[in-house]
Parts: structure tokens; C-alpha cells; sequence
């Protein structure tokens, strides 16, 4: 009797170590890329693009230039005088600068030579100084960086800062008159960059920057091609607003001044060759990849290709997000597939920030695993059946 039950586990275990396991559903619409579809690829738009804002546009007086920003460090010179207006002054973070004998004056959002006008104009005004071309300098020592709200088809919008300098990487406290500071990060494509770079589907013919309830629309195809180095300064309380074509643009999957040069994905391959993590080779590095990673890249990344002929049935998954519509999509393919078939490309997803890949035995191996199983376990049980037994007997 109790060799019957012991075949008949061996029997269940052996068919069940050769059982796949479902494959995933996804709603209709979840997939936004085609090689997360069973289809061939075919590029096209998926979902319903979105456009800028009725906000009346304009070119903005100065669009490259350096407007002031709080926390910008300044030296004001005044001629004639040592000690009682001139000094070393920084912008506060409600905007204003607290002058000696002026009080709060407004400086926010101003250029060096609309701060220097009004500042002179002021110290006419109180007969400190006298209606001298020179009478009042203004020398920039270190620009800060600014608070930039991203919204639309970028990857993580919301409150940025552009600019921003590391505590060693600051000057303008220790150098002495060291004038004609310029912070190249306070740029669109930096604030982009921060907000986790634009997604594959944004329309860079037309992001628009909002300043001062005025809009300017930018064209930053010629930057991320590489034929333009130019980019727009940014200034305080300025807003970048990125459309969405609703189509899928591969061309927007590699690293430039409007994308992340890389991404991070989660990966997990506990699994046969690899009984962890670790001795699958996955370590923090291993999980951070360029941008413009595919599938199977990334399946080499974390040792989910080759090994024992055993082991060449083995299946991944991706699982990814679909930014357009919340919904999550999680992608099978037959590794061996995507490594031998020439329409690879076809099937082979990108990998997106945030992602994640998994690895699953194959099914020889799954059958490898349920024969040392019942192998152990009936080795377990001999003892004690011959035991039982001996003491019947």
C-alpha cells in the first residue's frame, strides 16, 4: 500500500515539474510599445495625443539669458562708497534682496542690468548717489539653481530643480571678486533630464515654457540629433509642459540632452542555474542599464541565457507600466526564441524606468527538480517503512 502511495506521488511530482504555467492577460490597450505585443511590430499611434494649452504664446524678451533667481549671490558696488551700501548680497527665497538704508527691493526674475537700473534709480532717489553713468555696479557671483514644474509625457513630472550645485562644486564664497559666474544647468534640457527625460511617446516639435502667463513654444528636435548644441535658460516660477503624440517613437529610446542616460530595472532570476539572486550575478549594478536596453539585453544582464542545454527552454517576463494609461502589462517570451529567430527585433521590448524581469526554469529542469525531490523524499521515508516493518514482524 505504501508503495502505491509513493509511486503515485512520483508520478504527480514528475507530471507536475513539466506543467507551464499560464500565460499573462492584459487588458486591451495595456500594451503601448509593439514588441510588447504578440504581433509583429508596427509602429503607429495607439492612443489619443494630447496638445499644448490655450495659453497666448509670445517670444520672450531674452529667452537665453540669465534672469536672476533666489539664492543668486551678488556684489553690489557703489561708487564712492566702502562700506555702507556695497557688499556681498544674496537673493532671498521670497525674490528680494535686503539692501542697507533701501530696505526689500525686488529682484527676482530680473536681469543684472534691470536690477543694476532700478537699484541706481533708487539711490538717486535718496541723494545717495549722484546721476553718474557708473554710479551703481552689479556683479553676479554664483547663480543657483531654480524650482521648475514639469508636467505632461515625461516620466516623473512634477517640482524639479535646475541647477542645483553640490556644497563643493559652489562659488562665489571663497574666491574673492570672482564675477561672471554661469550655471549651464538651469537649463530646459537639464529640467527635463530631471524630471526623468522625456518618454518615447512626447512630442518634442513643441514643449512649451510658460513664463509670466505667456508661452513660448521649443523645438528640441535639433538637440536631441545632436546638429544643436543651443537650450534656453530657465527662470523662477518658469513651467515646461511636454505633449504627447500618443505614438510610440523609437527614435526617443537612447540617451540625449532630453532623455536619462540610464534606467533602473528590478530583476530576479531564483532559478536554476542560479539558486539566488546573487549567484545569479545581479547585484545594483547589474540592474542599472543604458537607456534604450532591450528584453534580451537585459536577460543577459542578469546570466538568464545560457548554461546546460537542459536549460535553453527557459521563459522571461517583463513587467512594465504603461505611462499613458496607469495600466500595467507583463510581456512571455521563450528565450531561446528571441536569441535564435532573425525577427527578433520584432518581439523585443525596450526596457523603461522601473521595470522589471524574471527568469523561469525550463521545463526539464523543472522535471530535474521534482525527480530530486521525490528522490529525497522517498529516501526519507525508506527508513521508516522499514522500520514499521521490522517491528510488525
Amino acid at each position: 500500500m505504501r508503495a502505491t502511495s509513493l509511486t503515485l506521488a512520483i508520478a504527480a511530482a514528475l507530471l507536475g515539474g513539466c506543467v507551464a504555467g499560464h500565460a499573462p492577460a492584459n487588458y486591451e490597450g495595456a500594451a503601448w510599445m509593439p514588441q510588447q505585443r504578440a504581433q509583429p511590430a508596427t509602429y503607429g499611434c495607439s492612443h489619443t495625443p494630447t496638445a499644448l494649452p490655450a495659453i497666448p504664446t509670445a517670444n520672450m524678451a531674452n529667452p537665453v539669458g540669465l534672469l536672476l533667481a533666489p539664492g543668486d549671490r551678488l556684489r553690489l558696488d557703489v561708487l564712492g562708497d566702502t562700506d555702507r551700501v556695497s557688499g556681498v548680497y544674496v537673493i532671498g527665497d521670497d525674490g528680494h534682496l535686503s539692501i542697507n538704508g533701501l530696505g526689500r527691493i525686488s529682484a527676482i526674475g530680473l536681469s543684472q542690468t534691470d536690477l543694476e537700473s532700478r537699484l541706481r534709480t533708487q539711490l538717486m532717489a535718496q541723494e545717495i548717489v549722484r546721476p553718474l553713468r557708473n554710479a551703481v555696479r552689479i556683479n553676479l557671483l554664483e547663480s543657483a539653481g531654480v524650482s521648475i514644474a514639469v508636467s505632461g509625457a515625461v516620466f516623473n513630472p512634477g517640482s524639479v530643480r535646475a541647477g542645483e550645485r553640490t556644497p563643493e562644486n559652489r562659488v562665489g564664497q571663497s574666491e574673492g571678486a570672482a564675477y561672471g559666474d554661469t550655471n549651464v544647468g538651469r537649463t530646459v534640457s537639464t529640467a527635463l533630464r530631471a524630471a526623468g527625460g522625456v518618454r518615447p511617446d512626447a512630442d518634442i516639435r513643441q514643449i512649451g515654457l510658460v513664463r509670466h502667463d505667456r508661452m513660448m513654444v521649443l523645438d528640441l528636435r535639433a538637440s536631441h540629433d545632436g546638429t544643436s548644441v543651443g537650450d534656453v535658460l530657465l527662470a523662477p516660477g518658469d513651467r515646461l509642459i511636454v505633449p504627447s503624440t500618443g505614438c510610440f517613437d523609437p527614435n526617443l529610446v537612447r540617451p540625449s540632452v532630453v532623455t536619462q542616460p540610464g534606467i533602473r530595472v528590478h530583476m530576479s532570476n531564483l532559478s536554476r542555474p542560479a539558486n539566488n539572486n546573487a549567484g545569479a550575478g545581479i547585484s545594483e549594478r547589474t540592474g542599472s542599464l543604458p537607456y534604450g536596453t532591450r528584453f534580451l539585453q537585459g536577460l543577459v544582464a542578469m546570466n538568464c541565457i545560457g548554461g546546460s542545454a537542459m536549460n535553453a527552454g527557459r521563459r522571461a517576463v517583463l513587467i512594465s507600466r504603461n505611462p499613458m494609461t496607469g495600466q500595467s502589462v507583463v510581456v512571455e517570451r521563450e528565450v531561446e526564441e528571441l536569441v535564435r529567430h532573425a525577427n527578433r527585433d520584432d518581439f523585443d521590448p525596450y526596457l523603461m524606468p522601473g521595470d522589471a524581469l524574471a527568469c523561469y526554469d525550463s521545463r526539464w529542469m523543472n522535471l530535474r527538480d521534482a525527480v530530486s525531490l521525490v528522490s529525497n523524499a522517498a529516501s526519507t521515508l525508506t527508513p521508516a517503512i522499514l522500520l514499521e516493518q521490522t517491528v510488525t514482524n
